[in-house]
């Protein structure tokens, strides 16, 4: 049998700083580092990133405002549509009362001059029957009388009011006082002739009466 190798003390401590020796010579290889899904990325993704997000958001903007425009442009069509329609309405009104206005000041005696048409058909009536030789004098003047109740009744129905104050106290806001006389009988400022009636057109005067009013003092 070969014989065993005997390890003495001071062969261990040779082999000892051999192997450490060895151990000391290996090129050490850093140890991988394995990137947590936690840790943050580089810079320069970071800058990507942070300049490419955003650009969304101005495009967004962009259409938003669009759409508000046109809607505003929309809502400005529709008012200024009607605006025009409104001054239209308003023209045709303003011309219509012109109108309306100006035949009012043609036409305002219209009625009254028909009226007054039966008065002067009666007039010419009455002189073609009174140049007649049979006719008496009587008939003419019956049909005076006939003419002048229907020119009363057309100036009433038309607020012509007359004004006959005989034997009434003088009114200077209805009368006008033309001479004074004494008049034992009567009393101081009453009418005792009427030369000329007068007439009020609706509580308006239209003409004062003309009178002789009495004086005895």
């Amino acid at each position: 049998m070969a014989e065993e190798p005997v390890i003495t003390a001071e062969t261990a401590e040779t082999s000892t700083i051999s192997t450490d020796h060895e151990t000391n010579s290996i090129p050490q290889t850093p140890p991988a580092t394995t990137q947590s899904p936690d840790v943050a990325p580089d810079s320069a993704s970071t800058i990507e990133i942070s300049q490419g997000a955003p650009a969304v958001e101005p495009i967004q903007l962009i259409d938003e405002l669009k759409k508000q425009l046109a809607e505003t442009e929309k809502k400005a069509a529709a008012h200024w549509d009607s605006l025009l329609r409104q001054r239209a309405e308003f023209d045709n009104l303003q011309k219509r009362v012109e109108r309306d206005v100006e035949n009012a000041h043609k036409y305002a005696i219209k009625r009254f001059a028909e009226e007054l048409l039966a008065v002067k058909d009666s007039l010419e009536m009455g002189m073609e029957v009174a140049v007649k030789p049979e006719t008496s004098l009587d008939s003419v003047k019956e049909g005076m009388g006939l003419t002048l109740k229907i020119l009363a009744n057309t100036l009433e129905k038309f607020g012509i009011v007359e004004i006959d104050p005989k034997n009434q106290k003088f009114n200077p806001d209805w009368h006008e006082a033309m001479a004074m006389i004494p008049a034992p009988d009567t009393e101081d400022g009453t009418v005792v002739i009427v030369h000329q009636k007068g007439y009020q057109l609706n509580e308006r005067l239209l003409r004062p009466a003309r009178v002789v009013i009495a004086k005895n003092s």
